[in-house]
């Protein structure tokens, strides 16, 4: 547990501090994420961020019944999850803090932002690391997988929100050393791909493309990388 909270914190407090930088231009922008604006986008890694705490105050459920790589199936990914989700993020973007009012910033959103996630780990530390929560999508898991899902959440959204606003990626090495493990299943890439935790991160989750030959060193080597849906 204590390398995936250390990996949320960092990670949601860079994205804090990124946020403070923010002005309304910004949050207007368009994000690979169709049709979320960084406005949007940012409304739902927030909620993302904050709903452990929620999720920790319901009665725990019966024994965890998925891990964090089991989390992202492709019951996820279906047309109508999909459209509640944009339509959620949309309708919290327009209503909360990351609203069209031409005074709502980077810093207010930030506020908000910060005061969620701690909210989170104030909450996770008042649990055992085995507390088993309910996640909106029925899943029952552990606090310490259910933490480790919105380390993916926040890093690879924030390479996305770093894309929208032409800003370097700004990944914790603590959280992609976490969204990593996660997504080779712990296994060591062959040497050969030369690939980075960022490069590595971004070609899994189709953030840049896979060549056939990446692709046939992965399958040589027996890694089968998790894909988000699949």
């Amino acid at each position: 547990m204590d390398v995936v909270r250390s990996a949320f914190h960092d990670e949601c407090d860079r994205l804090g501090t990124v946020l403070r930088t923010l002005d309304r231009s910004d949050l207007d922008r368009p994000t690979r994420c169709a049709p979320w604006t960084v406005a949007d986008l940012l409304a739902h890694v927030r909620t993302g961020a904050g709903r452990l705490a929620d999720m920790l105050a319901a009665p725990a459920p019966g024994p965890a019944q998925v891990d964090a790589a089991g989390y992202f199936g492709a019951a996820k990914f279906l047309p109508a999850v999909d459209a509640a989700r944009i339509a959620a993020a949309r309708d919290q973007a327009a209503a909360g803090d990351a609203g069209p009012s031409p005074g709502r910033t980077g810093a207010v959103l930030a506020t908000d932002f910060d005061r969620a996630w701690r909210a989170t780990l104030t909450a996770v530390d008042a649990h055992p690391t085995d507390r088993v929560v309910r996640t909106r999508h029925g899943d029952a898991m552990t606090v310490t997988e259910f933490l480790r899902t919105r380390v993916v959440e926040v890093g690879v959204h924030g390479l996305d929100l770093a894309e929208a606003l032409d800003r370097p990626p700004w990944l914790t090495p603590t959280a992609a050393r976490v969204i990593a493990d996660l997504l080779t299943g712990g296994q060591a890439l062959p040497p050969d791909l030369g690939w980075d935790r960022l490069t590595l991160i971004g070609k899994a989750t189709g953030r840049s493309p896979r060549s056939r030959t990446e692709q046939q060193a992965l399958d040589t080597a027996g890694i089968r990388l998790l894909a988000f849906g699949g």
